[in-house]
């Protein structure tokens, strides 16, 4: 369950990671990122998306590490990201964008749970 888990965290964390591409490249995706205000990001903004990518892929390797039998300080991070997650979801769930409440939050409810799983290593 828990690599299953780690999986559908890693494919929902590779599509965050191709709109954060599209958005650093200077794509018109920014109204679902970063508060939805600009429509093509400006470029501190597509520095961030940038940088999130590389932690994306951070992610995704601590979960499918933790989900494939990993321990120790694998452990504190994938409930860090539990934690992180969940955040995401209540600010996403605020944000004044209609396109980033329908797509982030669900997708962070989704890495939240996945999360979990993993962290319980059940």
């Amino acid at each position: 369950m828990t690599a299953a888990a780690a999986f559908l965290a890693t494919v929902v964390l590779g599509a965050l990671a191709v709109v954060q591409l599209a958005a650093a490249a200077g794509r018109p995706v920014g109204r679902f990122l970063w508060g939805g205000q600009h429509e093509v990001l400006p470029r501190g903004l597509r520095i961030g998306s940038a940088i999130s990518v590389v932690l994306y892929a951070g992610m995704a390797a601590a979960l499918i590490a933790r989900g494939t039998g990993g321990e120790g300080a694998l452990v504190v991070v994938v409930w860090m990201l539990v934690g992180y997650f969940a955040l995401g979801i209540v600010v996403n769930a605020i944000s004044r964008s209609p396109s980033e409440r329908s797509v982030m939050t669900p997708a962070c409810a989704v890495l939240a749970a996945c999360s979990l799983v993993v962290a319980l290593g059940a």
